[in-house]
This record gives C-alpha cells, sequence and structure tokens, in this order.
C-alpha cells in the first residue's frame, strides 16, 4: 500500500516527488516502532518549505517472511520505481533484497545485523545498524573481567545467529578464553525438546552461556531455563546487543525468568534534542498502538529516524530526474528482472548514503563504505521489571565504570546481581554429576618418600597420601575461594601411558611431576610449585694446603701494605714530636729509626712502654691506638672464621669436566634427566640409574672408577633434599639447566588450572610454603642448603678507608701544627744572610737541638717546637765572632753527646 505524509504537499508545491519503499514486519514490535520513527523522521524533515524535493514513503508488510520480503521489494522496484528502500528489518529477508538492489541499481538501507550481509560485496547496500560482530569484543571483555575461561555459546538456527560464531571465537582466544561448546536452537523447536537441550548443557562442566538469539526464541529459551534450575546460582548468562536493545519487547513472564542475566546494547547519549522527540513518539505511539502501552523506543527506531533523515539529505542534495529507471534493450526471453532496468538515479546518489556523517538522535551516525560505525556498548544487568546500567566497552577502555574512566581504575564493572539472587561472581564452572569428588591420581614409587607416599589403611582400606606435594596440595585446595571436595587414587601408570584415557580416570594428578614441552601437549600444568633447575652433585674434598699461611688470609695484600704503611707513617710522626724534647726518642740515628718502628708496632699489643709528653703526640697516639683496636679486632674475627668454617672444594668443578674426562654419571630412574643429557654430548653408555637417596650416596662413594659414579645429575628439588641428608659429603656444581619444576596435571581444558595455580602463588608467597619445605626437606640441619662451600670474605683497604682517611688527617694535623710552629718560633733564620743550603742547614741544627724537658711541660707542651734566640743564632754566623756563645754550646753539644 501507498502511504503520504498529509499536510506537508502544501508547504512547497513545486517539490519533486522521491518515492522511497519501506519493507517492515508490521505485526512485530520492532516494525511498529521503526515505521513511527520513519514517518517522524519525513515529517520533521520537510517540517519546513525550504525543500526542492519530496520523499515519500511507500510502506510493504513482509510479515515476517523472507519470500514475501522479496516479492515487497520487486514490487516497489518494478511498479513504484523506488528511489531507495529502507528494510527490511531481519538478516534473512535482506539477503535476496540486497542482491536485487545490486541488481537495478537500488540503494537498500536495512538495519540486519548479519555479517554475512557485506557492505563490501554489495555497493548498493547500506547497513544503518551495527554489525553484530562489532559486539564480540565487548563480550570477550566481560568474560576475561570476570576471569572465566571457558564460555558456552547458544545461538538460533539462522543466518542471524550463526555468523557471529568465528568472530566470537577469535575475540574469545584473544582474551585467554575458549567457547567450549557451541549450541544450535532451532527457532520452530518446541519446549519440550528446549529442555531437552538444556539438560544436556547441564551435564557440562562450563557455567558461562553467551546467548545470540531475536526476542521471540529467547523467550521460550529462558523460560525453559528457569525450569530446567539453570538459572540459579552459580550460573552466568550473557546476552547479545539485539536481545538486550528489545527486552521491553519480550512479556513479563520472559523478563522474571531472565533475572540476573547480563547484556550488552549500544549505548545512546542522553540529548535535550532526543528527550522531546522521546516524549512526542510516545504520544503518537500510544495513539497509533493502544494496546502496546509497555513498548519504548529503543536504538533500532533511532537508527531508522537518522537513516530515514541522512536518505532524505541525499535526495535533497542530488534531486530527482526522470525518467526513475533506465529500461533495457528489447529482446525476447526478458526475466521480469530484467525487464525493470536500472535506477536512473545519479552515480553520487549512492556514495552520499554509503558515506554520510551527522548528530542525529542516536549519537553520531557516522556510515562509512556503507557501515554503520559501532562506538560504545552499554553493560546492563536484568534486575526487576528493567535493566540497571552496570558499566560500558569502548575500544580506548574497554570495559569499565564509566563512560571515559579518567583517574578509575579500568577493566571493572559496577555491582551485577547474578541468578540466584547474588553478588557473589559465578566462578565459571561445576563438577557435572551431582555430589561428585575430585579424583586425584599419585604416583606410587619407591624412592623419594618425601615428595609423595601413598598407602592404603589395611583396617579402613581408605588410601592414606603424605609427602611434601601432599601437603602443597591440601593447602591449595584449602586456599581456594569454594569449597572442592577429593579422594586419593594411587597411580601406578607412568604419566604419559595414560594418554587418552586420562580423564576418564583422574581429574587431577599430585606428585613430583616435572612441567614438560612433550607433556603440556596432552595435560594442562598448573604454575610450578617447586623451584625449577638441572644440576649436579659430586663429593667433596678438604683442601689443607693452604692451611700454613692461613695467617694471611684475613686481610687482601692492598690492606697489608696500606696498615703497614700507616704503622710507619704514625710511628715517625711521634718521633717528629717527641725526640728534641723526650730523651727516649733520642740516641743515634740507627736507634732512632728503631724507635720509629717500636713505638708503632707496639701499639699492636698496647705495649708500647715510651712516656710522650706532647699533646700534640698524645691526639695522635690516641687516634692511632683506636685505629690499631678495630684492625685487629677485625683480623682476629675473619681469621677465626676461616679457621673454623671447614674449606672443602669439589672434585668436580663444572659438569662438562665429567665428559672430558670419561666419568659415569648417575640420574633418577625415569627421569627426563637422562634425555636432557644426551642433547649435552653424554654419551649414554656412560649412565647409571638409581632409585633411592641412599643409592646415590653409595654410587658417589665408589666412585666412577669403582662401579659408581663421579656426579649425579638431578632436578634442584632432589637434589636440595639430597644435600639436606648429606651436606658434608657432597655439593651442587654448576651450571644449574633451567626447566619448569614441578606442577599439578590436569585433564586438557580443565577449568581449575588457572584457579589452583593463582592459589599456588599466593601460596609461595605465604610462610606456609617456608614451613612445609623445613617439614620435610630439614633445610636448616646444614652449613648451606644446597651444600656448597661457605668461606669468609676477605678484608679489604676499601672497608677501613674512612677509619684512615682519620688517622693520616690527624697525624698530618700534628705534623702540620709542629712545623708551622718550628718555622715561626725560627723564622729569624729564614730573613738571615746566607745561602738556601745554609739557612737549610741551620734549621735542621735547630731541630735536632735538645730542650729542656722540664720547660717543655710548661711553656712548650702545645706546639713543642725548638728555636734559637737571636743572640744564640749570631754564633753560627759567618761574619761574627764566636767569643761569647762558645762555652754555652759546648755545654750544649756535651749535654746531647
Amino acid at each position: 500500500m501507498s502511504f503520504c505524509v498529509v499536510g506537508l504537499n502544501c508547504q512547497n508545491a513545486t517539490a519533486a516527488k522521491a518515492d522511497i519503499g519501506v519493507i517492515l514486519d508490521f505485526d512485530t514490535t520492532l516494525g511498529k516502532v521503526c515505521r513511527s520513527c520513519i514517518s517522524m523522521a519525513i515529517e520533521d524533515f520537510y517540517s519546513n518549505g525550504n525543500h526542492t524535493t519530496m520523499m515519500v514513503p511507500h510502506f510493504r508488510d513482509s510479515g515476517s517472511d523472507a519470500v514475501a520480503a522479496a516479492s515487497a521489494a520487486i514490487d516497489l522496484i518494478k511498479n513504484t520505481q523506488v528511489m531507495a528502500i529502507l528494510g527490511p528489518q531481519r538478516s534473512i529477508q535482506a539477503d535476496f533484497v540486497i542482491d536485487l538492489g545490486h541488481r537495478v541499481r537500488v540503494p537498500i538501507v536495512s538495519p540486519a545485523t548479519s555479517p554475512a550481509l557485506s557492505t563490501r560485496e554489495s555497493h548498493y547496500f547500506i547497513r544503518s545498524a551495527w554489525c553484530s560482530s562489532s559486539q564480540a569484543k565487548a563480550i570477550a571483555a566481560i568474560v576475561k573481567t570476570f576471569g572465566w575461561r571457558e564460555v558456552v555459546l547458544l545461538y538460533e538456527d539462522s543466518n542471524y545467529g550463526s555468523r557471529l560464531v568465528p568472530f566470537l571465537t577469535e575475540e574469545m582466544l584473544k582474551s585467554n578464553a575458549l567457547l567450549s561448546n557451541l549450541s544450535v536452537v532451532s527457532p520452530s523447536a518446541k519446549n519440550d525438546l528446549l529442555l531437552q537441550q538444556l539438560h544436556q548443557l547441564k551435564t557440562l562442566q562450563t557455567r558461562v552461556f553467551v546467548v545470540h538469539m531475536l526476542p521471540n526464541v529467547a523467550s521460550r529459551f529462558f523460560q525453559m531455563a528457569k525450569e530446567a534450575g539453570m538459572m540459579a546460582k552459580g550460573y552466568a548468562w550473557i546476552i547479545s546487543d539485539v536481545l538486550t536493545s528489545l527486552l521491553d519487547s519480550v512479556d513479563s513472564e520472559t523478563i522474571e525468568a531472565m533475572q540476573g542475566v547480563v547484556g550488552v546494547k549500544p549505548y545512546i547519549p542522553r540529548s535535550s534534542k532526543l528527550d522531546r522527540f522521546t516524549k512526542r513518539w510516545r504520544r503518537r505511539f500510544h495513539v497509533e498502538n493502544p494496546n502496546m502501552d509497555r513498548t519504548e523506543l529503543n536504538v533500532f527506531g533511532l537508527w531508522a529516524y537518522d537513516s530515514t533523515t541522512a536518505l532524505a539529505e541525499a535526495i535533497e542534495r542530488v534531486g530527482v530526474a526522470p525518467p526513475r529507471f533506465k529500461k533495457p534493450m528489447q529482446r525476447w526471453n526478458l526475466s521480469d528482472l530484467e525487464a525493470i532496468g536500472t535506477s536512473n538515479s545519479e552515480p553520487s546518489f549512492v556514495h552520499l548514503i554509503r558515506n554520510s556523517a551527522s548528530k542525529g538522535l542516536s549519537g553520531d551516525f557516522n556510515i562509512t563504505n556503507g557501515q554503520l560505525q559501532p562506538s560504545a556498548f552499554e553493560v546492563v544487568n536484568v534486575i526487576g521489571t528493567g535493566v540497571n546500567r552496570v558499566g560500558f566497552w569502548t575500544e580506548s577502555y574497554g570495559i569499565s565504570q564509566k563512560l571515559q574512566p579518567v583517574g578509575q581504575k579500568a577493566d571493572n564493572l559496577g555491582v551485577v546481581l547474578w541468578p540466584g539472587q547474588t553478588v557473589v561472581v559465578p566462578k565459571g564452572w561445576e563438577i557435572p554429576t551431582s555430589g561428585k569428588t575430585l579424583k586425584v591420581g599419585v604416583p606410587m614409587r619407591s624412592g623419594f618418600s618425601e615428595f609423595t607416599k601413598v598407602e592404603r589403611n589395611s583396617e579402613t582400606n581408605a588410601v592414606e597420601a603424605t609427602g611434601f606435594c601432599i601437603d602443597v596440595f591440601k593447602e591449595v585446595m584449602e586456599s581456594m575461594p569454594y569449597a572442592i571436595p577429593y579422594e586419593f587414587i594411587p597411580m601406578e601408570e607412568a604419566l604419559e601411558h595414560m594418554i587418552g584415557i586420562f580423564k576418564e580416570l583422574y581429574d587431577v594428578v599430585v606428585g613430583d611431576v616435572t612441567i614438560t614441552a612433550n607433556r603440556s601437549e596432552f595435560f594442562d600444568f598448573t604454575f610450578p610449585f617447586t623451584e625449577s633447575g638441572v644440576a649436579a652433585v659430586v663429593p667433596i674434598k678438604n683442601d689443607e694446603t693452604k692451611n700454613a699461611w692461613i695467617f694471611m688470609k684475613p686481610l687482601t695484600t692492598g690492606l697489608w701494605l696500606t696498615t703497614g704503611a700507616f704503622f710507619f707513617f704514625t710511628g715517625f710522626v711521634v718521633w717528629v714530636l717527641e725526640h728534641h724534647i723526650n730523651e727516649e726518642f733520642q740516641g743515634p740515628p740507627l736507634q732512632q729509626v728503631g724507635i720509629i718502628f717500636w713505638f708503632s708496632f707496639s701499639t699492636l699489643v698496647f705495649a708500647h712502654r715510651e712516656k710522650i709528653t706532647s699533646n700534640l703526640t698524645r691526639f695522635v697516639v690516641i687516634v692511632w691506638v683506636f685505629v690499631v683496636l678495630v684492625l685487629t679486632s677485625s683480623y682476629t674475627a675473619s681469621l677465626t672464621s676461616m679457621l673454623t668454617v671447614q674449606q672443602l672444594q669439589p672434585t668436580v668443578t663444572h659438569i662438562y669436566d665429567l665428559i672430558k674426562n670419561g666419568e659415569y654419571v648417575g640420574y633418577q630412574y625415569g627421569s627426563f634427566v637422562a634425555g636432557l643429557m644426551r642433547k649435552f654430548n653424554f654419551d649414554s653408555s656412560m649412565f647409571r640409574s638409581y632409585k633411592t637417596l641412599e643409592e646415590y650416596d653409595e654410587a658417589l662413594s665408589k666412585g666412577s672408577r669403582n662401579g659408581g659414579v663421579a656426579a649425579i645429575v638431578d632436578e634442584l628439588p632432589y637434589i636440595r633434599l639430597f644435600l639436606s641428608k648429606y651436606c658434608n659429603k657432597y655439593t651442587m656444581i654448576s651450571p644449574i639447566y633451567p626447566t619448569s619444576g614441578f606442577g599439578f596435571v590436569f585433564p586438557k581444558g580443565s577449568p581449575l588450572v588457572d584457579d589452583v595455580s593463582r592459589a599456588i602463588l599466593k601460596l609461595k608467597e605465604d610462610e606456609k610454603m617456608v614451613r612445609i619445605s623445613r617439614k620435610w626437606f630439614n633445610e636448616g640441619g646444614c652449613t648451606g642448603s644446597d651444600g656448597t662451600t661457605i668461606t669468609s670474605k676477605r678484608l679489604s683497604a676499601d672497608s677501613f678507608k674512612g677509619l684512615f682517611l682519620v688517622a693520616g688527617l690527624s697525624s698530618s694535623l700534628a705534623l702540620a701544627i709542629f712545623l708551622l710552629r718550628f718555622v715561626y718560633e725560627n723564622q729569624c733564620i729564614l730573613t738571615s744572610a746566607g745561602s738556601t743550603k745554609h739557612k737549610i742547614h741551620r734549621l735542621a741544627r735547630a731541630f735536632y737541638q735538645k730542650k729542656d724537658s722540664k720547660s717543655s711541660f710548661s711553656s712548650e707542651s702545645l706546639s713543642p717546637a725548638v728555636s734559637i734566640s737571636c743572640d744564640q743564632e749570631g754564633m753560627f754566623s759567618q761574619d761574627e765572632s764566636f767569643s761569647t756563645p762558645e762555652p754555652e754550646i759546648s755545654t750544649l753539644h756535651a749535654t746531647e753527646g
């Protein structure tokens, strides 16, 4: 039927009529909403008379049928010769209509969201809604935010439903999650079949479901899900954008069943223009549809309004030029489509529609290359009779509580009320069978019981497991955020022999199982709970060849030389300050040199007997005695440490020495270490395997030439355990080759792996792990946990440079004060006539001149400089006679003699 907007033609009688087709499902809520929005968009656009064109809509009802939609399109193109078609609204209907529009060059502006409908393949297809693939990133971000690792996708069996799968799969993988199951729901399936399908899903471990369905299918599905008990605590449901946007079109019973569901939908920014339009739309819609009181304006209605406005603007710019269609050349056997011809519209017309940008009711309405560009998604939570916004997703910020989380932490949402009326985030998985306990396999082995030991109680027939690995597992289970019942089961077969049947026998294997690349192809491992690496342990020998000179080792050569230099320097300074006033520092030259060394070295044992009379000397000696005290104390402590700690050396210093010397090497029976040693060019014929620590000790004690081995190569946990018992006999040598350590083994795809790994990381940062290690490995019983030699660090000059600096400055300061005082008191010698050599000789005579020790205690004790009076000085002058001073000089010389 044809529909013209009343009252518009009179505003501009000269406007050229532009016929536009509109194909909608009149019986659906979405169809009614879009119809009213399209009509209002045309009215608003032509509300003034300044237009040269007039867009006239021709509405057709497709009746939710693809064939009816195709028939309506042919009618509009053939009989009405429309310039463009708005619709149809469903992807299955739009498929043929788009192909038809491409043939006759008529633009098809449709809100069909299926990625199967490509705007690149058809130049005349313009998608006026966000492609459903754009929501894949938002859904994957929600899954990542809550830490889920597996998701079940339920989609309706249609072109719309199936096309999301590859996009969601890709985004899930980027978020470290995966679609563990895909479940197809037929739109025509009866409730009994839906209920049966839901019960099958209930047997899966995964409890996170993504639902990608249209409202008519989703309504029945969620009612059946509630009946199946799957809308309860522990389940998480995420619905896609179309269903979320059209929740107002579903009945209250369905909304009641969907309590706790999380959904994504396009975000529409609020504006005064939108508020005014919403009020107008409600009045009009309720007049036209009085029986639909609950219906609200949705994003598809806003997109219909904005796309109609964009189409009207494009028509206004290119105009309307008859004839509308270009007829084909007359020939026989033309089909109906070929007889229609092609649209005569300007080529720029479709280009304007495919590339337009405006500020519409829906926000930024930007169409690029025929695709409406997405912006932000709104994350909502179904609560009560409606939805509650809990956050946003954008390409720039990802998941956030605010649209632009400036200064806020991203990757979080507001409080979500989950199914079962709980705010506790579902963990995302459950043990499928009700009441089933976790089957924990524990390897049975004859040696290394400190790691795992499993026995069956003869009285109760219960399995009892002990060991380091068992204690770690128990602590991990206790720290999990939820309770997991488990039971230990003896495991007799090797892990490699259980590929293919592992999942049926065990839920997890706990023991000293090393993480390797080969095993990780068939099993999932947790984060390692032990240190990693492979090293060699060898016997040690006591090296006593250097003990005769061990007293020299506490100090480095540099410190010995520095100390000796300071001994001499300090003795020299004391002699300078004392020799002219202290008889004990006088005498023949050799005796005075001996005094210099004797006095300084006697301070080592504080045995110096010489009296000192000068205060400057006392100052120097006090500082030096303190230095000597620190040096002797440090030397004594270091020497004591060296004599106390036994100096042990390994028989082999590097693992490659074993290859070079052709030594036998031992390893643990059944270990991957043998293969690792082959990679290091070890000869397999030189390998010997052992099963217990006692066998390790016996083989190393015998040696390579006597039926034993020269070294044992094993993983670090075993090496630590071995050395904790035999630390006085063996030591570990370098290098340590990196490995992945021990981990718990799970079947591929187990949802427990991530939670257990996080619990292991927390345990390793806790003191509980240290207590467990001490309990089983007795790590405090040896001088070193790895059995390596403990040595004392030698003392160097750097350790005492501050002390020597103080001693040097104090002695230098005292010496400088003495020299300045001496020069000052004998300045008449410097100012007298004569050569420099003669003056130096006179100063030296004055320096060596003995001074009365009694007077020195009174007037000279502070600065014992030597001076000669000017009268005395005259006796040395070459120009004066020796008449008066001679007797005094003779007396002085006699005294010195």
